[in-house]
């Protein structure tokens, strides 16, 4: 029989040794000094073991209470291990756990900031209530409970947005076979709906002219400057842009390859770059080049600048949030070159939004780079103007701005107003850094 006065006295030898107390129950003694208490038993013909804990941890007396315990599942025919997988098994079919692995798979086919985004929430909001249950347990009411009070700080996007992550990680469960439903669709209609509202931006062309004026005025760090003249240039969204790499930058052919991990609808993107944006990205390179972002952060060249130094530059310029944004420098490039004559589908192209047809979209993005090329160009030379304060077109000039004459017919806008396509704004969670 073991004492802890025994126990005490025990050393760890050169390998590990047994020290029996009663009826099954003993201790090992690991050569690192370490001290585990086991059971040892027969069950259907078969030697078995479980493991009671480490000491200090487990006393001599918890652990010959757990043995009690044990012995008392053996003469009822129970396995004393039974028990202990399925509270194992339930613990690994927690949210948390499901959620985890679900993040596990979307990260090769969300961007980062989504990524980033989608983490903020499940960790901020959802696991400190959903974490640890089981996920077969979790109800439809403990989901809402969840996003009330999200909703009621004003944040509904946020709360729309977990219901959303909630419903993916419960249909991947599904799929997993550890859920049986996904409770998440009892929730429609039970949150306040989310009013969008458009990005902040300048579309007049006398503001936009006094905007790239005060933007050549800034006082501020170099590389803010450029990244606040390149804006208006290339149409990347804010986050596509302060994460780029010299890597994808080709100045001898003009372009900018920005590859699918980076693009928010994972499909990679080519920016023909206008003379002024190389001219700017030349710039750059003199001061950035040896690194590998063109944008790096001001505390340390491994990552990229914050995704709120172009925002926070507009407001030093005086600039609010209700009137330009670092995004609204596409609907700027958007809403103008709509009103400029040119086709919507050279348009949408250059903006990277989604085209529905997979084999539509990949002829459009082969075929008509060479429009995409002359469109980029006339618009950095219609900025120059406005920048300059000279006339700027108006819509019912007959040809686009710059356009050369054998590619009107197909660049310019039909007159058909079903032709008309409205500009595509997307809406982005905010995230605090």
């Amino acid at each position: 029989m073991l004492s802890d006065a025994k126990i005490r006295s025990l050393k760890p030898k050169e390998k590990a040794y047994k020290v029996y107390d009663d009826r099954g129950l003993y201790m090992v003694v690991n050569p690192n000094g370490s001290r585990w208490w086991r059971f040892k038993y027969r069950y259907d013909g078969k030697e078995r073991g479980i493991s009671l804990g480490v000491y200090p941890d487990v006393t001599l007396q918890y652990a010959r209470e757990q043995l009690q315990e044990a012995r008392q599942l053996l003469a009822r025919g129970i396995d004393p291990s039974a028990p202990r997988r399925t509270v194992k098994i339930a613990r690994a079919d927690t949210f948390k756990v499901i959620a985890e692995e679900w993040l596990e798979m979307q990260a090769e086919r969300l961007a980062p900031i989504t990524m980033t985004k989608a983490r903020w929430i499940l960790r901020s909001f959802v696991y400190p209530r959903l974490g640890s249950r089981p996920m077969a347990e979790i109800t439809a009411p403990e989901v809402l409970a969840v996003l009330r009070p999200i909703e009621s700080r004003g944040m509904n996007e946020t709360a729309h947005r977990a219901l959303q992550r909630c419903g993916q990680i419960f249909r991947y469960a599904i799929a997993t076979g550890r859920a049986a439903r996904d409770i998440t669709s009892d929730l429609r209609g039970a949150l306040a709906p989310v009013v969008v509202e458009n990005r902040a931006a300048i579309t007049e062309p006398a503001k936009i002219g006094a905007l790239l004026r005060a933007i050549n005025d800034y006082i501020g760090h170099p590389t803010t400057l450029i990244a606040l003249k390149l804006s208006p240039l290339v149409f990347l969204r804010p986050s596509e842009l302060r994460a780029a790499e010299w890597s994808e930058i080709d100045l001898q052919t003009a372009e900018w390859r920005v590859p699918a991990a980076r693009m928010k609808m994972r499909e990679r993107h080519i920016v023909p770059l206008a003379s002024q944006a190389v001219a700017i990205l030349r710039e750059l390179r003199s001061v950035t080049g040896k690194g590998r972002y063109l944008f790096p952060s001001l505390r340390t060249s491994d990552r990229p600048m914050s995704v709120n130094t172009v925002n926070a530059a507009l407001r030093r310029l005086g600039y609010t949030r209700d009137e330009m944004t670092g995004h609204g420098f596409r609907a700027m490039a958007c809403t103008c070159l709509n009103e400029l004559g040119w086709h919507p589908d050279v348009i949408e192209l250059q903006m990277a939004h989604a085209e529905p047809n997979k084999v539509r979209a990949a002829y459009n993005r082969a075929e008509r780079l060479a429009e995409r090329r002359t469109m980029m160009q006339a618009w950095a030379d219609y900025l120059d103007q406005l920048r300059v304060g000279n006339r700027a077109p108006s819509p019912s000039d007959t040809t686009p701005i710059g356009l050369p004459d054998d590619t009107i017919a197909q660049s310019r806008r039909p007159k058909k107003p079903r032709d008309v396509v409205a500009p595509q704004l997307e809406l982005a969670l905010s995230v605090p850094e």
